[in-house]
């Protein structure tokens, strides 16, 4: 795996150079075409991951200092959102419980009119804190975290979502736009070791995007992963806990003037202190209709 050192952003000041850290982020390299990752065990022969992934010693600003931060601008929002979410091991727990706590904020956030949660994904870091890859394991293990970038969806996954979970709903003929919402939380009190990163959806152009597979035993998936760029403009918000919720956007329907695409990784920070917790989080997505 190759490593290249990024340049900071020109439009950075020195204050936020002070409030943020370098990282290793791992980008789809240059040359990658048809990316396909597994979501199970492959066939015999067959590796979990196609292509080939270049390290960028990148900078990552701490979020609390970019001011009026807007989902539909940046493409993500912090919010201070407790959860009564008591076990967290618990699947059924997390739908009775955190599936309507997500619809209200997803609706809180967007301004969107109804709010449908099709999916969630509990994470664990590698107790050996192995390299950070794709974070997925053979079917049946707690998937880790994952330290590939990527957005879940494509334009056309995207749009394939909404008639998915909705199926032949009367609302879909009614819907002005749509956007498929991401709630990320931590459940094992403040994030030390391998907090998630965003990048500033002004700063991503179309081009970096790359149209990958995710293959799973019954379906396959579609994602955006990222070529590197150096306008790319990471940040992160250092001490999430459990009553903080990361809320970014992987799809809007309109095509112009919002943030629609805002790929995501997870990394290790520098100089983790001996002991830290291991980091267990709880991402939600949900379907957000405009009607």
């Amino acid at each position: 795996m190759e490593t290249t050192t990024s340049h900071l952003p020109a439009d950075m000041s020195h204050a936020d150079v002070r409030r943020g850290v370098r990282a290793r982020l791992s980008y789809l390299a240059s040359h990658a075409r048809d990316p396909v990752s597994y979501a199970y065990t492959p066939p015999p022969g067959v590796p979990w991951e196609s292509a080939d992934y270049t390290v960028h010693d990148t900078f990552i600003a701490d979020a609390g200092a970019w001011r009026d931060l807007d989902i539909d601008t940046n493409g993500f929002e912090l919010r201070d959102a407790p959860t009564a979410l008591r076990n967290p091991g618990d699947a059924d727990e997390i739908e009775a419980i955190c599936y309507a706590e997500a619809v209200e904020l997803a609706l809180e956030v967007t301004g969107g009119t109804h709010a449908y949660v099709f999916d969630h994904l509990v994470r664990e870091r590698d107790p050996a804190r192995a390299t950070l890859d794709f974070g997925r394991a053979a079917r049946g293990a707690t998937p880790a975290a994952n330290g590939r970038i990527h957005n879940d969806y494509t334009e056309v996954s995207g749009r394939r979502r909404l008639s998915m979970v909705l199926h032949d709903s009367d609302l879909i003929p009614f819907a002005r736009h749509f956007s498929l919402i991401n709630i990320w939380r931590s459940l094992r009190g403040v994030i030390e070791d391998t907090p998630l990163a965003v990048v500033d959806a002004r700063s991503v152009a179309r081009e970096d995007l790359v149209r990958g597979e995710v293959r799973y035993p019954r379906r396959t998936g579609e994602i955006y992963l990222m070529r590197h760029n150096p306008a790319h403009r990471w940040c992160y918000f250092p001490q999430m806990d459990r009553h903080h919720a990361l809320v970014f956007k992987q799809f809007d329907s309109r095509t112009g003037g919002v943030a629609r695409f805002t790929p995501h990784t997870a990394f290790d920070l520098p100089d983790i202190r001996p002991g830290a917790p291991l980091r267990q989080s709880l991402e939600i997505r949900c379907l957000v209709v405009h009607a």
